[in-house]
């Protein structure tokens, strides 16, 4: 009788630590916005993403729109983009954010742009913004990741844009990729030699999108390990000789770049030196690096591990950012004149 009552009172403590984790995991996730459904017609096709708007509010609302990077990027990124959603809420901003084309909706392959296809594209989804009733139009912005670094210099030449937020963008594509390449090369051990190797094999690639090469001659090139889809390498062809540093002169308003001490994928060295050289005037711009904190705005200690950016999305989503992060933007937020 005893056993049976141990085994009962084991199980029932079994059911409430999980229903209470779960119902923890459901509070973290829960954020205090309101995520509409759209649609925007382009003559590219259709465009589908989400605004996201804060629960209560009262007069218009400014708004950020999101440029993803690299990759096929739903409109929320996988969740990751609502806890700054949500803090973006709090100061009176609308997030507004594309799935990218191919991805839940959106007509087309995001392979198949160009950088100007996907200026082209945020242009469109402005002027969609602009028509929103509860929008002001005079308070709106961007926030872009990484190879949005392209896109939104560009823009910034063709929109009036209120402000710009930049994280971890590159300045030239081959250069980049190129310390790309050495860097995590170097972090995963490899010797001085094997990099070099590498570096010159990728440099014979190079010299094949120079010539446009067709997908056919890469593939009598590439090693049977690390090859390209013909997707891929046709978007790479279009794109691989992207530098902003024209572009940076279009900034005419206030510019956020945010970068990560640890970034293996951007030389952020040379990022700053060239943003802080080409934007004018130099009260335009605020720059932020954050120690410890690599490529994605993620603290270096979890970035490496699926397991523990999981763990800590899960349990605790608005601290899965670098300290400081979000504070950043929104105090850059707050400091805007109206």
């Amino acid at each position: 009788m005893l056993k049976r009552k141990k085994l009962w009172i084991s199980i029932l403590i079994t059911l409430l630590l999980f229903t209470g984790t779960g119902l923890y995991i459901l509070q973290q996730s829960t954020f205090n916005i309101v995520e509409q459904s759209i649609e925007i017609d382009a003559p590219q096709g259709k465009l589908t993403g989400t605004l996201a708007l804060p629960r209560q509010y009262t007069g218009k609302l400014g708004l950020v729109l999101f440029i993803h990077g690299d990759g096929a990027i739903d409109a929320a990124h996988s969740e990751g983009y609502k806890p700054l959603w949500e803090a973006l809420a709090k100061q009176g901003y609308a997030s507004l954010s594309l799935n990218k084309r191919g991805i839940n909706g959106s007509e087309g392959n995001w392979l198949d742009q160009s950088i100007d296809d996907r200026v082209v594209e945020a242009q469109q989804a402005l002027a969609w913004a602009k028509k929103q009733p509860m929008i002001d139009d005079t308070k709106m912005g961007v926030w872009g990741a990484s190879q949005a670094g392209w896109v939104i210099p560009k823009l910034a030449g063709k929109e009036k844009l209120a402000f710009s937020i930049l994280v971890s963008p590159a300045i030239n594509w081959r250069t980049q990729g190129e310390y790309n390449t050495r860097s995590q090369m170097k972090k995963d051990g490899f010797s001085s030699e094997e990099i070099k190797k590498q570096v010159t094999y990728e440099n014979e690639i190079k010299g094949l999108l120079d010539k446009k090469g067709s997908y056919e001659e890469y593939m009598k090139l590439a090693r049977k390990d690390d090859v390209m889809s013909k997707e891929r390498w046709n978007f790479v062809v279009k794109n691989f000789n992207a530098d902003a540093t024209a572009d940076l002169a279009n900034f005419k308003t206030p510019v956020l770049l945010l970068l990560g001490e640890d970034d293996v994928n951007v030389d952020i060295k040379e990022t700053e030196q060239v943003y802080r050289a080409k934007i004018s005037p130099e009260s335009l711009l605020h720059v932020k690096v954050f120690p410890n904190t690599e490529h994605s705005m993620l603290p270096t200690s979890i970035a490496g591990s699926e397991w523990k950016t999981t763990l800590t999305f899960l349990f605790a989503p608005r601290s899965i950012t670098a300290e400081g992060y979000m504070e950043e933007v929104t105090q850059f937020l707050g400091k805007l004149k109206p």
